[in-house]
């Protein structure tokens, strides 16, 4: 993977690598903090149901660098090392390969199965992280429709860049994942926030933010639709679609070649 200085305002990001078997899986500390979830009724390309924007407090936690790859993917379904709890695990789904690409074609279900073994194997507790923690974790203190300011390009994520946002030039559409961490992180240290694949969270679908959690926890209850939140958007995604504050949803039993997801630790570790 490409190597960049994660320093940012003078601090020293801190992190942990989980060890799956001889994959590295590279865990960075997400401070505690509050922020403005959701976006502002005048951001360009906004839907209704990405309000209304409410403060939402949070304690800090472990995110992964990077979305899953497909050589931490593979290691985690090998069910020697880490046997199965509820699903079966397809080592090899993606449609894109290399091992260093984020795994793709992954539904809900095999996500959270992932994250069950590896919570068995660790002795920590890996799971999805909640819509709030996601947008948290990928606005990094900022409050533009992008971690990286008022709009996107190509040299900074992997999108459909032939279409624009705001005052953004078009750029070029890979169309298709490239490895993960190609581009510079945002502020806490972690990579592909915005593309290259949608990212699967813990919460199921709710129209607005109206009723939701203000701790940060996953908004697990809805009686009238079992649909889940995916985030970040991904390569074939219009830049509107990677906005921080976007939200889409799918059924936890799909798999697209744009589906991937990363992971979360709520237990506290020595650093």
């Amino acid at each position: 993977m490409p190597q960049f200085t994660v320093q940012r305002k003078k601090i020293q990001i801190q992190h942990y690598l989980e060890d799956l078997n001889g994959v590295a899986l590279d865990m960075v500390l997400i401070p505690e903090g509050s922020f403005l979830m959701g976006s502002p009724e005048n951001e360009e390309g906004r839907d209704e149901y990405e309000g209304p924007q409410h403060p939402v407090i949070l304690p800090r936690f472990f995110m992964g660098r990077y979305p899953i790859t497909q050589a931490q993917w593979r290691a985690v379904a090998d069910t020697k090392q880490f046997p199965k709890i509820k699903d079966d695990l397809n080592p090899d789904p993606s449609e894109f390969k290399g091992n260093d690409r984020p795994v793709d074609s992954v539904n809900w279900h095999e996500a959270v199965e992932f994250c069950a073994r590896l919570s068995r194997y660790s002795g920590r507790t890996y799971r999805l992280p909640s819509e709030a923690e996601w947008e948290y974790a990928c606005r990094a203190g900022t409050t533009t429709p992008f971690h990286f300011g008022e709009t996107l390009s190509d040299e900074v994520a992997n999108y459909r860049a032939s279409d624009t946002y705001g005052r953004g030039s078009e750029g070029e559409y890979r169309e298709e994942t490239i490895p993960v961490g190609s581009f510079p992180a945002n502020d806490f240290g972690l990579h592909d926030m915005h593309g290259n694949v949608r990212e699967w969270c813990l919460d199921l679908w709710h129209n607005s933010y109206e009723g939701a959690p203000t701790d940060g926890s996953a908004w697990l209850k809805n009686p009238d639709l079992k649909l889940y939140i995916q985030r970040g958007g991904s390569w074939d995604s219009y830049p509107r679609n990677c906005r921080s504050a976007r939200r889409s949803l799918n059924n936890p039993a799909d798999r697209y070649l744009n589906h991937g997801f990363r992971v979360m630790c709520e237990l506290p570790r020595t650093l």
